[in-house]
């Protein structure tokens, strides 16, 4: 089995600390967004290889990887609204990365502001979540652990505002599946 993505990516984050607490034996192969546009068809990271199976978002490799160590993968309809929640928001923050990146002035369209907006909202209803200071961890769980360590980490998100968000993420940190997957320095 093979997984392509980057060492930062959120998305690919999460399968790596799948693959972490499923035992599954895969290589990582690190991959730039040229390598990903010739080889993945979506033109983006992650995506994995297993035999003939070829997969090439993250929430079908996370399926993948749990339903072939036995396990479930978002549980309920609510866990997977929440997960949804967390994909919308992340989604959003890294178009505005991405964008921003390529110089385009962020408060200048509505689409952009619109954008920003989302994440906000999606942050403060996320906080009212109920969430762990300890493992056990679910995909939701994991899912937004990725998202605000990485918002952070490219300093796109601030959650000072959010106490539950800052409690579960120093909760987390200490969780040696995403000790072991932090992007590097």
């Amino acid at each position: 089995m093979k997984l392509y993505g980057s060492y930062t990516s959120p998305f690919v984050r999460h399968c790596r600390i799948v693959l972490l607490e499923t035992n599954c034996a895969c290589e990582f192969i690190e991959t730039d967004q040229a390598s990903s546009a010739v080889q993945s068809p979506t033109k983006r990271v992650p995506f994995l290889e297993d035999g003939d199976v070829f997969l090439t978002d993250s929430i079908a490799i996370l399926k993948y990887l749990r339903e072939k160590a036995g396990q479930n993968y978002l549980a309920s309809t609510n866990e997977l609204n929440q997960f949804c929640m967390v994909n919308t928001a992340m989604d959003a923050t890294a178009n505005l990365f991405f964008l921003e990146r390529d110089g385009v002035d962020l408060q200048a369209y509505e689409y952009t502001r619109r954008q920003t907006a989302r994440i906000e909202s999606s942050l403060a209803e996320l906080n009212q979540l109920p969430l762990p200071e300890t493992a056990p961890y679910n995909d939701v769980h994991l899912r937004l652990a990725c998202y605000l360590a990485w918002g952070l980490f490219r300093k796109r998100i601030n959650i000072d505002a959010h106490e539950n968000l800052q409690k579960f993420l120093a909760g987390i940190n200490h969780y040696q599946p995403f000790v072991d997957t932090a992007p590097p320095a």
